[in-house]
């Protein structure tokens, strides 16, 4: 399909009036039996107390799995798992797979454990994405602890790519029906992605295996989510490279309009970090964003990540 015949997406100016929107579960959360939820926003996202991830009985299991499909992320303070204790609870999710990219956790190999240093000048995920959309199947569920946080910032954006995708005008939603994306290692990490890798970015370096340097994988810009049927925009600046069958060119200037859109305001909430916080998102219905606002300052945090289907 030509650029020149899709209608126009204008990109939003610092004065536009963005229309009221709201994500429904967010203004009217399930009662639950095992767990309470307390919406962030009225886009998406919930704390949820009352369970100890630790011990996790079925029925509080099946609550949470609701309660994430409501509200794409899920925030649970105060639970400070051990490594293993992660890894047992990421797999009630799914099936937990290594990530390549970084040294694992010694002695847990499912586990990386993201560490931003006092002279850091970067930090991992600045900047709009969703996890490892390069690979063919992208992982549904990111599960992430807070071990170590600054005094201040270091806090997380997630944005809702449902109210992203329903908010597009009709004929440009009409228009982006069938089109995919190819997703691409190289763009998401540049001189990272070398055999050689480099140290001196951050203190958890990134390697790129060698196998993996020329990744790309296809999908839908807009995927529909295996358990709600919904439709949403799947779209992001950090790994999206060019539209199948279109040159990077021809791709750069829709997929910035498209980027800048899924980052709206009211698309989104913001989680602060503590000690032992634990969040999970879904990775099919959000993107997240790591703000790098906490020079000088310490930052741990240890993930694991739940393989996801081939989006659909």
């Amino acid at each position: 399909m030509p650029l020149a015949s899709l209608p126009v997406l204008r990109h939003p100016t610092a004065y536009d009036m963005q229309r009221a929107l709201l994500h429904a579960p967010q203004l009217a959360p399930r009662d639950y039996h095992h767990i309470k939820a307390a919406p962030l926003s009225g886009a998406l996202g919930a704390e949820v107390t009352g369970v100890d991830l630790a011990g996790l009985g079925a029925s509080a299991l099946a609550e949470i799995a609701d309660a994430l499909s409501d509200h794409l992320v899920l925030v649970f303070p105060g639970q400070a798992l051990a490594p293993a204790g992660q890894i047992a609870f990421a797999r009630r999710l799914g099936p937990v797979k290594t990530w390549p990219y970084a040294r694992p956790m010694p002695g847990y190999p499912e586990l990386t454990e993201l560490v931003s240093g006092p002279s850091d000048i970067h930090n991992f995920g600045g900047g709009w994405h969703t996890d490892s959309s390069t690979f063919p199947r992208p992982p549904a569920f990111t599960v992430l602890q807070c071990i170590e946080g600054p005094d201040a910032g270091g806090d997380t954006s997630f944005a809702n790519q449902y109210l992203a995708w329903e908010s597009l005008p009709e004929a440009v939603r009409g228009a982006l029906a069938g089109l995919r994306l190819i997703h691409a290692t190289s763009k998401g990490f540049g001189d990272h992605s070398r055999s050689t890798g480099s140290s001196h970015v951050t203190t958890t370096p990134v390697l790129v295996p060698a196998e993996h340097e020329g990744l790309e994988s296809s999908h839908p810009v807009a995927r529909t989510h295996p358990v709600t049927g919904r439709k949403a925009l799947y779209v992001n600046a950090g790994f999206a490279d060019r539209f199948d069958g279109w040159s990077p060119h021809q791709s750069q200037p829709l997929l910035d309009a498209l980027a800048a859109h899924g980052g709206i305001p009211e698309f989104t909430c913001r989680v602060r970090w503590r000690p032992g916080t634990l969040v999970v998102w879904d990775n099919r219905c959000c993107l997240h964003y790591a703000h790098n606002d906490y020079a000088g300052q310490r930052r741990v945090m240890r993930r694991a990540v739940v393989e996801g289907e081939v989006p659909l």
